[in-house]
């Protein structure tokens, strides 16, 4: 399995993370089935962004909105961390909804993840 990103949303995501090495950034992933058409970069609300992420809830719904009137579905998320890891989280683990995309950032990496009733499953991520 893999999800396609085209290369410039890649580089927006990664240009966003080293811009903030030390809080995590984060956003939506939009699209359909196995592809991200575009990236939503998002407010993080999370009480201490050096150690989490809560992506507006705001936004999240203007998504889901935009959505239901044609737009592009969010498909997953994406979110930076700090200490460098682009594997998920314990946090990470106890907040996916199964089903969805997770790109992970750190130190100027990327990895992709599905969330799944069992856990993450590696996904390749392939550049469009």
């Amino acid at each position: 399995m893999d999800l396609t990103i085209s290369r410039a949303a890649l580089a927006q995501i990664l240009e966003a993370a080293a811009a903030s090495p030390d809080r995590e950034i984060c956003g939506l992933l939009l699209g359909s089935g196995h592809a991200v058409d575009e990236v939503l970069p998002c407010a993080n609300v999370a009480p201490d962004p050096r150690e989490s992420f809560e992506i507006d809830p705001a936004a999240l719904i203007g998504a889901w909105r935009a959505a239901r009137s044609g737009g592009t579905a969010p498909i997953g998320h994406y979110h930076s961390h700090p200490d460098g890891s682009t594997r998920p989280s314990p946090r990470d683990a106890a907040l996916a909804e199964p089903g969805s995309y997770w790109i992970i950032l750190g130190d100027g990496n990327a990895s992709c993840w599905r969330a799944e009733p069992s856990g993450f499953v590696s996904v390749y991520l392939s550049i469009a």
